[in-house]
């Protein structure tokens, strides 16, 4: 396994506040469109709020028969193996040095890799901070082989979505951007060779505390990064993959609306509830299930009217000028609810029912044999239209159909936790199985992940 920690030597090392305070508004209304009205008085405050809230340790877990202790963070990863790092450039942060930062999670500090305005040479838009999040494929590939890739890029979703969120709960919006060319920006942000730059995202909005300030000189400290592993496999699969996906369409004006748009469904969904769950409790104690209970337990018509419209808002990216994602359900315990499959038509905010009977053992077996798929109270597959997406976007659109499916998954994540309930992501499936259960031609799109809430069994491993 490689080290789930990247680091860089020879570099200065900046602390940032320890334990900052938790955003207190609702996470259901943060997911359902509103913003905090907040504000910071420096830009280490802020940094810290952020990143506390988005990307940070959240717990442990120790394995008993052999005392291994391994981190959780904020923003979950397939396998808990963590290929995303999250780099960032700060322009007129108040008591902060412009230039370009390496988030460390192990110790909640951040890395200056270089002073100057970096920010200005990564977008076109003048905004006091650029994230760029990147994948080190490796982390997951020496477990998962080829199929490694998709998870990377859920995972870049997911924490997309993190991050975003994170933002908005601490008062300030954010836009994603997945066209640029990935070379220009490895260079601009030193990476290393093994390190891809997947996503960039800026933030803006008055509670970024910034003020005028004297430009700094550019210095590259650079840094020696920290060796994975002791060998290194290669899957020319995952580079031949992330190859091709570097080249894009410049179709960024295409009108937004559904890829497919459809009629309602029979099944009008009742509005959605707001809990009092602050965002910050809830995402920190966000936990991926390990199993669920099963038995007799289910959840409300409501409860899935939420769930499911935490995931409708539109997503702020240049690539998302129209969704590529359709909701697929397998209802095995809601209340006034038929056992079934549903379709999810967020345009109306309604199911259309596809299948009927239990669905817990199709459920299970389709996931690669996993019960929790079955146990859960709903189970969901998320289809992604990858004919449409690249032919808006060429190869570089089965990125963001991965994208937008972690962030949809990150989103159920929050909105189950905020309920009383818990989740999981679901990696492993067959493909084509699934495909040919839900009846869905090519043109329809393919299953692209796997997701599961319900009652979570108790995890004895968890510590913290």
């Amino acid at each position: 396994m490689p080290n789930p920690f990247r680091h860089y030597e020879g570099v200065p090392i900046l602390d940032l506040p320890v334990d900052p305070p938790a955003p207190q508004i609702s996470a259901l209304q943060i997911l359902a469109g509103k913003t905090a009205n907040t504000s910071s008085r420096d830009g280490a405050e802020f940094l810290s709020q952020l990143l506390f809230y988005s990307a940070s340790i959240s717990a442990s877990k120790r394995v008993a028969a052999t005392g291994y202790t391994y981190a959780l963070r904020v923003n979950p990863s397939s396998g808990n193996l963590h290929p995303t790092e999250f780099h960032f450039s700060t322009d007129g942060l108040i008591h902060w040095p412009d230039g370009l930062y390496h988030y460390r999670p192990s110790s909640h500090m951040v890395e200056q890799r270089a002073t100057g305005n970096i920010a200005g040479k990564l977008v076109a838009t003048s905004t006091p901070l650029v994230f760029v999040l990147t994948s080190i494929a490796w982390r997951e590939a020496w477990k998962y082989q080829d199929r490694a890739y998709r998870y990377c890029l859920h995972d870049i979703g997911h924490a997309w979505q993190a991050l975003s969120l994170a933002a908005r709960s601490i008062g300030c919006e954010s836009l994603a951007f997945g066209q640029f060319s990935d070379d220009q920006v490895a260079e601009r942000c030193l990476l290393n060779n093994d390190e891809w730059p997947m996503l960039i995202v800026t933030l803006h909005g008055p509670s970024i505390p910034v003020s005028e300030q004297a430009p700094v000189e550019t210095v590259l400290f650079g840094g020696q990064p920290n060796r994975l592993s002791e060998e290194q496999v290669t899957y020319p699969t995952i580079e031949a993959i992330h190859e091709a996906t570097k080249h894009s369409k410049e179709n960024l004006n295409t009108p937004g609306s559904p890829v497919h748009p459809s009629g309602p469904g029979e099944i009008r969904l009742p509005a959605p509830m707001i809990t009092s769950a602050g965002f910050g409790e809830t995402a920190r104690r966000r936990r991926s299930a390990l199993d669920f209970r099963g038995g007799d337990e289910s959840i409300s018509l409501v409860q899935l009217a939420t769930l499911l419209a935490s995931t409708a808002e539109a997503l702020p990216a240049d690539f998302a000028t129209a969704r590529f994602i359709q909701l697929y359900l397998y209802a095995h315990r809601v209340e006034d609810l038929v056992p079934g499959v549903y379709r999810y038509c967020p345009e109306h905010a309604s199911l259309e029912k596809t299948k009927h009977g239990d669905q817990r053992l199709a459920a299970a077996a389709l996931s690669l044999g996993q019960d929790l798929a079955g146990n859960a109270c709903v189970a969901f597959s998320m289809i992604g239209d990858f004919e449409e997406a690249c032919r808006r976007y060429g190869d570089r659109g089965y990125r963001y159909v991965h994208f937008e499916a972690g962030a949809v998954g990150q989103r159920l994540y929050l909105a189950a936790e905020s309920l009383g309930l818990q989740a999981t992501g679901i990696g492993a499936f067959f493909d084509e199985e699934v495909n040919r259960y839900l009846n869905l031609a090519p043109e329809r799109g393919q299953v692209v992940y796997h997701f599961a809430v319900g009652y979570a069994v108790p995890d004895p491993r968890l510590e913290a």
